[in-house]
């Protein structure tokens, strides 16, 4: 309840100022000339002034406003480091009960510094956050801001008049002031590569704190999960590693530091990066046989594609034909069989024989390279006709230590539609051909298969009575594809609409030249915004369930569902970014939340130091919630109206408010009725008395 004095003139101003001036000018003449009655005749000018001027008492009945109180909790991740997040909880807890028992105060908790569904800002943001949760209160009914964190926040502004209130901001910083720690910095590192060359990454190893040692850190190299290279770098040195593009696809490089001893967190001593695998170009040797009607479409599959550098050999006629063609003009020049193979064998990465058979054209040992080739790590692919169960046939080579089937010696000629078998529906070779989702696969027939038996490996498609129609195998390192038919050209020509012949050859080349992509087993992980989705490829019936380690260290275990034969898949959405680490039990896939190098994990360290000049700036302080005995040791709370600091040893200061809303006013004129009548009669009769005398 307030009291003041109020003015509601009963005429116009400039009417009682002109009258004034008036009184002014009688009453100066008056006592110049010395009058009797001056005095009393001025006091009944001013009556008259005052009561035009209508004089009241006003009464104003007030309720004050409460004073509203941010008490900001950082939630980032670099708070659930070394206890943090338990001395903030306790913190908040404290001073919440503490605020909550100051009289007129409105506490309003943030709990900040981790932005939902957004990778746009990857630091702490706790005055964003704060911003917005006093968007809808007036400034001078702030007073002041608690803040709890570790210091390292990214949206401070430059200046305090930025804050949009004057009131003190007070920070009291979690963590110790002797913490260490090591992370790993990737400056660059390339998008692609072309298989089989090396590419630079380059990094630092960067380490702070205090009686760090500058000792060489070793930094140990993994692609895909296998260790490849061990190096010793100069903490905060920036070197440029070599790294090796091994196939094409996804190569993904993790470099990890070791530990340092008593550092604060080695979740960021690691990094990964990917790089994507391009086949510059893909060598491919075809070996045709005899000429027949599906010879030429293997050849223009591949020379289709502008990235494979064919090389077609080609038998037109074997040396046993004996047509008295003089030798002179049965080719222009040698074909080269030595350099092809033997020589220059290992260059190739792929080796396609189609319908070929002993002819005395390539010596024994040239089959005994070729086996050797594939167990190295090779990749054969044998297209297969009447040729393979005669006395030619390749299974009566050295390649048949590495031969998949061995001829029956019988061939089935009648009109089948080659089927996807129940292995093959799982195989990423042939899963989801188009046309074979169906009942009755949508493709045409085709006549011939050559009939195996010991077959070995795995059976993806089957021909009639359920006899192998095209085998997978592994050799070693290297691996071997069986095609026990040659009227896959059926498809190539639009027989009966014909069929997914590009498809399948092709699905069938990069499963032989090892794309990741092709795996049967394979755990995958990728990320899209803040969506991290694991797949698992297995020829299986069931998955176990795999385990996610967060960036933070913690476990959860997810299980997969689903999605097409052989194919499993999971989706779940994170809140924390960095580096996640999903596991089998016998294989590990990683994926990156966010950026490559989160500012978030940039500096785990807390310190008091960049809050600081922003805090002096409000009147307000910074302070450790720490003890002698490791123990947070939280300040009292203390409103104060008006303070020329606001914090002391052991004590914070709020800004009270003095800001009020107005319930009701009462009137009293001074003036106006009997009592104003009365004393400007009272005046006018002694100014007559007093000049009648």
């Amino acid at each position: 309840m307030t009291w003041s004095i109020d003015f509601a003139p009963l005429v116009p101003v400039w009417l009682i100022i002109a009258m004034t001036l008036i009184a002014v000018v009688i009453v100066g003449l008056s006592l110049w000339r010395g009058q009797r009655g001056a005095l009393v005749r001025a006091a009944a000018f001013a009556a008259l002034v005052i009561a035009l001027t209508n004089p009241a008492i006003q009464r104003e009945d007030r309720e004050p406003l409460t004073s509203v109180v941010a008490l900001v909790a950082d939630r980032s991740q670099s708070q659930d480091l070394d206890g943090r997040k338990q001395t903030t909880d306790e913190t908040v807890a404290t001073l919440a009960e503490r605020i909550r028992d100051l009289p007129n105060v409105e506490l309003r908790i943030v709990n900040a510094g981790r932005k939902r569904n957004s990778l746009q800002n990857d630091g702490t943001t706790l005055f964003d956050a704060l911003d917005q949760e006093l968007s809808d209160v007036p400034p001078d009914r702030i007073a002041g801001t608690i803040m709890v964190t570790d210091g390292q926040v990214h949206d401070i502004p430059e200046q305090a008049d930025k804050l949009g209130f004057s009131a003190p901001l007070h920070v009291l910083v979690t963590g110790h002031a002797q913490e260490r720690d090591r992370r790993i910095v990737i400056d660059r590192a390339p998008r692609f590569g072309l298989v089989g060359k090396e590419q630079q990454v380059r990094l630092r190893v960067e380490q702070a704190g205090e009686g760090i040692d500058t000792a060489p850190v070793r930094l140990t190299i993994r692609r895909d999960g296998e260790d490849v290279g061990v190096r010793s770098l100069p903490p905060g040195a920036t070197v440029d590693i070599p790294v090796e593009i091994t196939h094409g696809g996804k190569n993904i490089f993790e470099f990890e530091a070791e530990t340092l001893e008593g550092e604060l967190t080695t979740l960021n001593n690691r990094a990964v990066i990917t790089i994507d695998g391009v086949r510059e170009n893909l060598r491919v040797l075809l070996v045709s046989g005899e000429p027949h009607a599906g010879e030429r479409t293997w050849r223009n599959l591949l020379k289709s594609d502008a990235s494979v550098d064919l090389v077609h050999f080609t038998i037109l006629r074997p040396p046993e034909k004996q047509d008295g063609t003089p030798i002179s003009q049965l080719s222009l020049i040698a074909f080269p069989t030595r350099e092809l193979f033997s020589v220059k064998i290992d260059e190739f990465d792929l080796i396609i024989f189609d319908r070929y058979k002993r002819r005395r054209v390539l010596p024994i040992l040239y089959f005994d390279n070729i086996a050797r080739y594939v167990r190295d790590g090779g990749a054969l692919l044998v297209a297969t006709g009447p040729d393979y169960a005669e006395a030619g046939s390749l299974y009566n080579t050295p390649l048949a230590n590495v031969m998949p089937a061995e001829p029956s010696g019988g061939i089935i000629e009648e009109a089948f539609l080659p089927r996807i078998s129940s292995l093959g529906a799982r195989h990423p070779v042939t899963r989801g051909l188009p046309g074979s989702r169906s009942a009755v696969p949508d493709w045409s027939h085709w006549f011939r298969l050559v009939d195996t038996y010991d077959h070995h490996g795995e059976v993806v498609m089957n021909g009639p009575r359920d006899k192998p129609l095209l085998i997978l195998d592994r050799q070693e390192k290297g691996r071997v594809a069986l095609l026990l038919s040659d009227h896959v050209w059926l498809w190539a020509r639009g027989y009966e609409g014909g069929g997914p012949h590009v498809q399948l050859l092709r699905r069938l080349a990069h499963w032989l030249m090892k794309e990741p992509d092709l795996e049967e087993e394979a755990l995958r992980a990728s990320s899209r915004g803040h969506e991290l989705t694991v797949e698992r490829q297995t020829l299986a019936d069931t998955v176990d369930p795999v385990t996610i380690t967060t960036p933070t260290g913690e476990t959860q275990t997810l299980p997969l569902t689903e999605t097409e034969p052989g194919l499993w898949r999971a989706t779940l959405h994170t809140d924390d970014i960095g580096l996640y680490s999903v596991s089998d039990g016998e294989r590990t896939a990683l994926a990156n939340i966010g950026p490559a190098n989160p500012r978030e994990f940039a500096n785990v360290l807390s310190s008091p130091a960049p809050l600081t000049p922003l805090a002096n700036a409000t009147q307000g302080s910074v302070r450790r919630l720490e003890g002698r005995a490791d123990t947070a040791i939280i300040p009292r709370v203390v409103a104060l109206n008006r303070a020329s600091s606001y914090s002391g040893n052991g004590w914070l200061g709020l800004k009270m408010s003095e800001a009020s809303v107005l319930k009701g006013i009462d009137r009293m004129p001074l003036f106006i009725g009997f009592l104003g009548l009365a004393i400007l009669l009272g005046l006018l009769s002694a100014t007559w008395y007093r000049e009648g005398r």
